[in-house]
């Protein structure tokens, strides 16, 4: 996924930029990135934060660093912010995105005589330069920032900084969030409400789908008007968000907890403790405990001293590996009880798996698990929420597949979407027995919606039913 945070102040603005930066942590670990604009002119620091949190990386940077203006970034892969000298100028640029017709962007930017694009170590382009080719093929900024929006099948939002402002641009449908806070003599933008809260900024403005604003210490002035039609990520809500924020006017929390709500009126079962996979499956876990009476309880804790971000590395071995490691038992709480399990979601099931026989080597009697959306059966198009190259990575659809010998269509996919048919219940019994839970039942794709309390045309459901 990605986050990014921008700031434009009277005075300095690093401080701000620094630390709103640093509340995006829990979306990325691949590189952070920030840039200032003052005096000097520009003056930027890139940093692998794979290894050591943004603010251990930055610390020494901040320090040198001055400017009125900033933005900055946590990647989940390409290094940015970039510095582009280009015909609108020198700015800077930093993008969250998915861009799925890269190949045919780049063919087409080489045919209006484009030379190059710089290659990163695995070989593919910057998506974030890529934009800024796609913004410089206008004449004035605003139409090559409304031009890279359209250009770009999947998902991108844009912070680009000149002597003059920030501009700020949100996907064409909205489906990821950019929000301007507002204090005195300053400005922000940012991925999170959440980020700008304790640096002394109010809620100002979210801007809509498509809609472009400019940003300086003493205006938001919008540039662009927004779109009428929006898709925005309901995963931002089931995962991705942290739990402070909140997203057209939803808390994160509150739809966490209003979905373990609905998970607890549809279901029979009466385990002895409820519990939740830290961290985003704990307000699901806390809500369904409350609507069903059994006591919520923390049978494992995850080790915060030194993995204290959400996010793991890039590859999956890595991964499921580190998954494991964060997880300690409470055997106390485990040895002889029949326990519910919520996580927010299932993908490719290996987690969820070692962590259900992490409970029964710890003494569990038994391990309901109660996943807090629908099964996910289509890779996501539009954000990056895994980079698997095949669908067959998700268990779903390769239990799927073995249940209909291969022959899986659009139409097929659809009966094992609607959870009153058949097909869905031989779907979640396979992939039940091959995850040895004593029972599994999903939240329904309808209470969830019901949970993100806002008009369901303005939600992408994609992963779970197909539907854009």
């Amino acid at each position: 996924m990605g986050g990014f945070f921008g700031a434009a102040c009277k005075e300095d603005c690093v401080f701000d930029l620094f630390f709103g930066i640093d509340y995006h942590s829990h979306l990325g670990t691949k590189r952070g990135g920030m840039v200032v604009f003052g005096e000097k002119g520009f003056d930027r620091a890139i940093h692998n934060i794979e290894n050591a949190p943004f603010r251990t990386k930055f610390d020494k940077d901040v320090q040198k660093m001055s400017g009125r203006m900033g933005i900055g970034c946590i990647s989940d892969y390409e290094p940015q912010p970039l510095l582009v000298r280009s015909n609108h100028g020198t700015y800077a640029i930093t993008t969250v995105s998915k861009i799925n017709n890269m190949d045919e962007l780049s063919k087409m930017l080489f045919e209006n005589a484009h030379s190059h694009f710089l290659e990163m170590s695995g070989g593919d382009i910057n998506a974030t330069e890529l934009i800024a080719s796609l913004i410089n093929q206008k004449d004035n900024l605003i139409d090559g920032i409304r031009y890279a929006l359209d250009s770009v099948e999947g998902s991108v939002s844009i912070l680009l900084m000149n002597e003059k402002g920030i501009y700020a641009a949100r996907d064409k449908y909205g489906r990821t969030p950019v929000v301007v806070g507002r204090k005195e003599d300053a400005f922000c933008i940012s991925f999170e409400n959440f980020a700008y809260r304790n640096l002394g900024y109010k809620d100002y403005k979210e801007l809509g789908p498509g809609e472009i604003a400019l940003v300086t210490d003493q205006k938001c002035v919008v540039l662009s008007e927004p779109g009428k039609d929006m898709k925005i990520c309901t995963f931002l809500w089931v995962y991705y968000g942290y739990p402070s924020s909140s997203y057209e006017g939803t808390g994160v929390e509150q739809m966490r907890y209003d979905c373990g709500r609905k998970m607890a009126e549809r279901d029979n079962v009466r385990p002895d403790i409820v519990a939740g996979v830290p961290d985003s499956g704990t307000a699901h876990a806390i809500g369904y405990a409350n609507e069903s009476g059994v006591p919520f309880s923390r049978p494992f804790i995850k080790y915060t001293p030194t993995w204290p971000r959400s996010f793991m590395p890039t590859i999956q071995s890595k991964r499921n590996l580190i998954a494991k490691m964060k997880l300690l038992a409470v055997e106390g709480l485990i040895r002889d009880k029949s326990m519910l399990l919520i996580d927010d979601s299932i993908v490719r099931g290996t987690q969820l798996r070692e962590t259900t026989e992490f409970l029964y080597e710890s003494g569990a009697r038994e391990v309901h698990v109660r996943p807090a959306c629908p099964p996910i059966l289509y890779g996501c198009k539009y954000l990056n929420f895994s980079r698997s190259t095949s669908e067959m990575d998700l268990i779903a659809r390769r239990v799927i597949d073995r249940l209909e010998g291969g022959n899986v269509t659009d139409e097929v996919l659809q009966e094992y979407a609607d959870p009153e048919s058949s097909k869905y219940g031989q779907m979640v019994e396979e992939i039940r027995k091959e995850q040895n839970f004593t029972s599994l039942r999903f939240n329904r794709l309808d209470d969830m919606l019901d949970s993100v309390n806002i008009d369901k045309c303005r939600l992408c459901t994609y992963c779970w039913n197909g539907k854009e």
